[in-house]
């Protein structure tokens, strides 16, 4: 939704428990990152992540609309937060840390499987923030049963990254909000692996993409 990204992520700690968003991927800024970007992808809005030294996040919301009580989305599903349906029903409110722990759980239980069959991914914050992002948006059986898979499986990163661009369509026709959703990823996707593509400039990186 928004071009940009919100204010830096900050990592306290590096030790983390089990069933944490951290653990699970490996990666406490891969954890920070999620918890910025799916609000930005799912609601528009910009929040701050910290992940503590036990790999719980604090989330700080800064600017846009928070959606604590479930609405019907635009095919008429209950949802709630960011993104989350599982479990909502119309007249339920959500405080925002509810909501925080809700998207935690439903971040672990999509980054599982992804892991899972895409284990080159644990510990790799760049390449597993958009395999998650992907999940959470289309299913974890629709990222672990397509070339992704074989790619990074494979180590071939950038192959996987360009391969992002693939899931641009909502009823069989490209649409632009996915588009920029994929390019705004592969973006992160690109971080590290691709000549001059850099942490320090990914936000500008982001913010270009139109």
């Amino acid at each position: 939704m928004a071009d940009d990204l919100p204010p830096p992520i900050v990592v306290t700690g590096k030790r983390v428990k089990k069933r944490t968003l951290a653990a699970v991927l490996g990666s406490p800024l891969a954890a920070a990152m999620l918890f910025v970007i799916i609000p930005r992808e799912e609601s528009g809005r910009k929040v701050d992540a910290t992940v503590q030294q036990d790999g719980s996040v604090q989330v700080k919301h800064i600017a846009g609309k928070q959606y604590l009580k479930v609405y019907l989305d635009i095919v008429g599903v209950p949802t709630a937060c960011d993104g989350i349906t599982k479990g909502m029903k119309l007249g339920q409110t959500y405080t925002e840390a509810q909501c925080n722990e809700k998207l935690e759980e439903e971040l672990i239980a999509h980054a599982e499987p992804v892991i899972q069959c895409i284990p080159e991914l644990y510990g790799r914050p760049y390449q597993a923030v958009p395999g998650v992002d992907l999940s959470f948006n289309i299913g974890t059986a629709g990222v672990c049963k397509s070339s992704l898979v074989r790619f990074w499986r494979a180590k071939q990163w950038k192959a996987g990254c360009d391969w992002l661009i693939k899931f641009n369509k909502a009823g069989g026709r490209e649409t632009r909000g996915l588009s920029l959703r994929r390019r705004r990823l592969q973006e992160v996707c690109y971080t590290g692996i691709v000549a001059g593509k850099t942490p320090e400039n990914l936000e500008a990186r982001v913010k270009a993409v139109r």
